[in-house]
């Protein structure tokens, strides 16, 4: 095992950190880390969001053993996941999303079947959260291992932004777009695995919004929906192969453009956005971004209504 995640307490947080001093960690800084540490080639951190704590490194293993579990988690998990968790275990989908918060690039959703034997190999592999996984390189890296993974089923849907835009223009509402493009993954992936009994995918503001796309595909399997879905390895897969068809995506539209698109929507955005515009005129934005983004007014020089579009519909 070389990484490892768990949540904490404040009290447990304060706990950690005073267990990593007395073993001699060194403390480093990080972005949106409560604090750091790093001993010979173990790395802790714990993070401000959750709280929650990542080992990785070589001595993961002995560390949770030997240190995490009896002096801060002072409970033992390691090794009876199976017995504490059995869902996380169980034949299921797991379902994500990427580039939803993006103006440029497409809207991607993928799925990936698990059991307990997969599972058991993508926790060994490292799989996690794509959200906090470092560099397209290691993305891509654990995108082949879950694909090369013998009786891993997973399905991945891309809407690049021209179809995306005229989706969006159909569906109004963004919720009922995202919701479609889980339940076309969910119906592929149910024709690779029609024994698989359920699926889960994180929470949607409204949730009979995906129950009802699902039911008018016909598709009467179990669905669960919860929050901090990508805790569970199926929908942890499912991050990496959607982020990495996303990452793939804005960089061969960067390279052929000659304009490198950035993430999200901030004033970098801005500049990219106009950029594309001078060098291949009005219609390469259509082409390029999700225009329901209040960003593009920005990028037009029109005024901006006080109603975040990117935002409205968050799950």
């Amino acid at each position: 095992m070389n990484t490892f995640t768990a949540p904490l307490t404040p009290d447990q947080v304060d706990t950690l950190r005073r267990v990593l001093e007395q073993n001699g960690f060194e403390f480093i800084a990080k972005e949106h880390a409560l604090f750091s540490a790093r001993k010979a080639k173990l790395n802790v951190t714990a993070y401000e969001k959750g709280p929650k704590v990542l080992v990785q490194g070589k001595d993961t293993e002995d560390f949770i053993r030997f240190t995490l579990e009896p002096e801060v988690l002072q409970q033992a998990r390691l090794g009876y996941e199976e017995v504490l968790d059995p869902e996380h275990f169980s034949p299921h989908f797991g379902i994500d999303e990427s580039g939803k918060g993006d103006y440029f690039g497409p809207l991607v959703i993928a799925g990936v079947y698990t059991d307990a034997a997969i599972t058991r190999h993508l926790i060994a592999a490292g799989i996690m959260d794509s959200k906090r996984i470092t560099g397209s390189d290691r993305i891509r890296k654990l995108a082949d291992i879950i694909r090369a993974t013998p009786g891993c089923a997973y399905e991945v849907v891309s809407i690049g932004p021209e179809r995306y835009n005229e989706m969006h223009a159909s569906f109004k509402n963004l919720n009922r777009l995202l919701a479609w493009g889980h339940a076309r993954v969910i119906e592929k992936l149910c024709a690779a695995r029609p024994d698989c009994p359920r699926t889960l995918s994180d929470q949607f503001a409204r949730p009979e919004v995906l129950q009802r796309a699902l039911r008018e595909k016909g598709l009467t399997i179990q669905l669960d929906q919860r929050t901090k879905g990508e805790s569970d390895t199926a929908v942890a897969a499912a991050s990496i192969l959607a982020r990495e068809r996303f990452v793939d995506w804005m960089d061969k539209t960067s390279a052929a453009s000659g304009v490198k698109l950035p993430l999200g929507a901030s004033d970098s955005v801005v500049k990219a956005a106009r950029d594309l515009i001078a060098h291949h005129g009005p219609d390469a934005l259509g082409k390029a971004a999700k225009l329901h983004f209040r960003t593009t007014a920005k990028v037009l020089g029109k005024p901006v209504s006080g109603h975040s579009t990117e935002e409205e519909e968050e799950h």
